[in-house]
């Protein structure tokens, strides 16, 4: 009589035993879930390479830059990035090697500051994994925008080019990598080229001497490539929707 007691008693304890780890189980796996973020912002260092009527090779005249970094996170696959940078266009001319009629010996170093808009796309879902199920810490992207660039132009007494200053958009596509460092801190690396629509990045349009007409038909470009680290912040709400 007192074993079926007994084991009449261990039968409730370990039904209450269930019971209470049944009642805790969704608040350990919401414990465990990571909090998504809407937004990230940071700072990144990188390097640019002017490309034009006095230079086309991507390893020629690379020029230190730095950028400040905002991204509006639409969801783990896109994101709106605004960047903000500073940097330099460089190059030279020399006769021997390609001929401009209106043009001797030249060198320019100009000042450039770029703020662009790019829509990035993720080719995985961007995240930790617990925050986004099937969401991954590294993945690549795309992006392409549109920006404005500022060019300062310094003054050449025998080109007999004034100082002055340069505004015009330019168009960026690029690609990249990121990579999420534990719950708040990411890491990219991207190149991106940009297409603006001026001749006069370097100072001078038309070195041949003949107008060219179309969009960007002779135009100026420039690439960047740029290591960003930023931080996420602004909490998504978890009980709209999963949105």
């Amino acid at each position: 009589m007192e074993r079926a007691e007994d084991l009449l008693k261990t039968r409730i304890k370990m039904r209450i035993y269930i019971l209470f780890i049944t009642m805790l189980l969704p608040f350990t796996v919401f414990a465990q879930e990571d909090v998504e973020y809407r937004m990230d912002i940071g700072a990144g260092v990188g390097a640019t390479t002017y490309y034009g009527d006095f230079n086309a090779s991507p390893t020629k005249n690379i020029q230190p830059a730095g950028a400040i970094v905002f991204r509006d996170i639409l969801n783990p696959h896109m994101a709106i990035r605004l960047s903000a940078m500073y940097t330099k266009v460089k190059g030279s001319y020399e006769p021997s090697k390609t001929y401009y009629p209106n043009v001797n010996t030249y060198t320019f170093n100009n000042s450039l500051a770029d703020l662009s808009a790019t829509y990035e796309y993720n080719f995985w879902p961007y995240g930790t994994g617990k925050d986004y199920r099937g969401a991954k810490r590294l993945t690549p992207f795309i992006s392409i925008g549109i920006g404005a660039t500022f060019a300062n132009i310094k003054a050449d007494e025998a080109m007999k080019i004034e100082k002055k200053n340069i505004f015009t958009a330019n168009v960026p596509i690029g690609i990249g990598v990121k990579y999420r460092y534990k719950d708040r801190y990411n890491f990219s690396l991207d190149w991106q080229m940009h297409f603006s629509l001026s001749d006069e990045l370097d100072g001078i349009k038309d070195p041949y001497g003949i107008s060219s007409k179309g969009l960007f038909k002779n135009t100026d470009c420039y690439s960047t490539l740029t290591l960003a680290f930023t931080y996420s912040f602004f909490e998504r709400c978890r009980t709209c929707h999963k949105e």
